[in-house]
């Protein structure tokens, strides 16, 4: 879908009805903290949950479901979409639509988030407040449209299932201090964490690959997000597994997957080729020390048939 030229502008854009969700946890989870005070034990919840759900929203919504880097079975595939919909990011389906969108148009026109054609705040915020982008463009899907209960997963009266199901186990387990810090906390921490991939990793850092984008790499951002921010390798080679491509780059997310290989959860992890990862067109020099290998071995000893 061509993005409007007619936008809401200022305020309206980013405090409207739709906006209220959104601002109503960031509210939350500072009241709760300035009522409760600093906690040690309250951060290191916010630190677990935040990481165990980037995790699922890097490793399943963004590497699974929109990319398909790897292949998994049918029961798996449904623990991925709710895992990843605890996020509060909506449905996997939803999410996997608008980023296929946004590969297709990278920093053009059409890019639904790109900096470079709206500025910081709208790719980083403002892309999802202005209400153009509710639905889901199920063309872009059909591969995932054709189950059930994703479909019923990513339906907008029950995209909230799976975070207020998370937010009062943890209310049921910890009360209020578990509430604050493992759900408002965290999820306000998680949210900035993942939208910082589609604004700060397409104007700061390094470029090794032409990608007629400005998609760069940088090391912060790949901690941050557990290995997203090697994100001009991503968009070098889209469909690979692992975006950390040399072994210095730290790419949690993929070795938390390789490890679901070794346990049979996953399979047929799709690897960089070495004339991908070493190609004629390169913006800047690979360390000598690098290898293509990375890591870890490729895999793709296990046949499976994907979800």
């Amino acid at each position: 879908m061509q993005v409007s030229a007619e936008r809401l502008s200022g305020r309206k854009l980013y405090f409207n009805s739709g906006s209220i969700p959104f601002w109503a946890i960031h509210v939350a989870a500072l009241v709760g903290v300035a009522v409760l005070g600093f906690s040690w034990s309250g951060l290191l919840m916010a630190i677990g949950m935040y990481a165990v759900r980037m995790f699922f929203l890097t490793a399943g919504y963004h590497r699974y479901f929109a990319h398909r880097s790897y292949s998994t079975s049918r029961a798996f595939q449904l623990v991925l979409a709710v895992m990843g919909q605890t996020c509060a990011q909506m449905g996997a389906l939803w999410w996997a639509a608008n980023h296929r969108a946004h590969h297709r148009h990278s920093d053009q026109e059409a890019d639904v988030h790109s900096p470079l054609q709206r500025g910081f705040w709208w790719s980083h915020i403002g892309w999802f407040m202005d209400g153009q982008h509710e639905g889901t463009d199920l063309s872009k899907v059909r591969d995932l449209a054709k189950f059930p209960e994703l479909v019923w997963l990513n339906d907008r009266r029950f995209a909230l299932l799976p975070p207020v199901a998370l937010a009062l186990g943890l209310w049921a387990a910890g009360g209020v201090h578990a509430l604050v810090w493992a759900f408002f906390v965290s999820t306000v921490l998680l949210w900035h964490g993942t939208f910082t991939i589609n604004s700060f990793a397409h104007l700061f850092g390094s470029r090794r690959y032409a990608t007629g984008d400005d998609s760069r790499n940088n090391w912060l951002l790949a901690v941050i997000t557990l290995g997203e921010g090697w994100h001009n390798n991503h968009h070098h080679y889209q469909s690979s597994t692992r975006q950390g491509f040399f072994w210095w780059e730290l790419d949690l997310s993929y070795y938390g997957l390789w490890l679901f290989s070794k346990v049979g959860l996953i399979w047929n992890l799709r690897q960089p080729p070495r004339s991908v990862v070493y190609p004629e067109r390169q913006l800047a020099d690979v360390s000598p020390a690098g290898t293509a290998a990375g890591a870890f071995p490729a895999e793709s000893s296990r046949a499976g048939r994907a979800a």
